[in-house]
């Protein structure tokens, strides 16, 4: 009976160790914290801005109407000037510009919608906004590689490095470890190659800003839904004081 028990035992932790493995999804190093603040105007602006032209050009948003971006203090002039290139009508929504089997004869599949990828890449690592931050910031050029370049957060990644001429062209720097008797790589840092038209720190802040958008347009109703809840818990809160005295004056003549 005890060998039994300790047999289910360990199927229990084997499941939940392949649920756990499963859950990471080949997440290979850490995710770094994404600075997402969806209240940050300017941020999903220019977010807003690398979207639409880096991004819109393969990838679809195919659930975010255009005139949503007045959400974000867009004006619609504003929009058509500047974030609308595949069509001319405001109330269309982001479609991708190239052609999906084109997509697919170069990439060796069709570029996924992006409208909730925010939402849908969270894992053990964190959450998909934290992946994305990563993946964005871990490109480096491998020329073995169809598209001549690789990706530490998706090893042996299918898309090209978009937003190469601003962050340049970097190399990782590995250490090399004796793990279980076998030597192995881990990554320590990066070496840059050549220069990009934004420094370092002005890359990440410019993946931030993506990120954030890429977060935002995975639900645009999220900060007034926080409002609507804070209200709530206060009227909530109110209304409780409000019963509790009432419940004390209705029972203090009582005995």
């Amino acid at each position: 009976m005890k060998t039994i028990k300790n047999l289910a035992m360990g199927l229990i932790m084997a499941l939940g160790l392949a649920g756990v493995a499963q859950a990471a999804g080949g997440n290979t190093i850490p995710w770094d914290k994404a600075p997402v603040n969806t209240t940050d105007l300017g941020s999903l602006q220019h977010g807003a801005k690398l979207f639409t032209n880096y991004c819109l050009n393969c990838h679809a948003a195919a659930f975010m109407r255009y005139n949503r971006l007045t959400d974000i203090g867009l004006s619609e002039q504003q929009i058509k000037d500047n974030l609308m290139f595949a069509t001319d009508k405001i109330g269309e929504t982001m479609k991708v510009a190239v052609d999906p089997r084109a997509a697919k004869e170069w990439f060796g599949a069709n570029p996924p919608d992006l409208t909730v990828i925010a939402r849908s890449r969270a894992g053990s690592g964190g959450s998909g906004a934290d992946y994305l931050y990563t993946y964005l910031r871990t490109y480096y050029r491998d020329e073995n590689k169809p598209t001549g370049w690789n990706n530490l957060a998706f090893p042996n990644v299918g898309m090209p490095h978009v937003l190469w001429e601003l962050q340049g062209e970097r190399r990782p720097v590995y250490n090399e470890i004796e793990e279980h008797g076998h030597k192995v790589k881990v990554f320590k840092s990066w070496e840059q190659v050549s220069p990009g038209t934004l420094t370092p720190d002005q890359y990440d802040k410019a993946v931030g800003d993506l990120v954030n958008y890429l977060q935002w347009m995975g639900e645009p109703d999220q900060n007034k839904r926080v409002r609507i809840g804070v209200l709530v818990m206060l009227f909530l809160g109110l209304f409780t004081f409000i019963a509790w005295r009432l419940n004390a004056a209705y029972w203090k003549d009582i005995k």
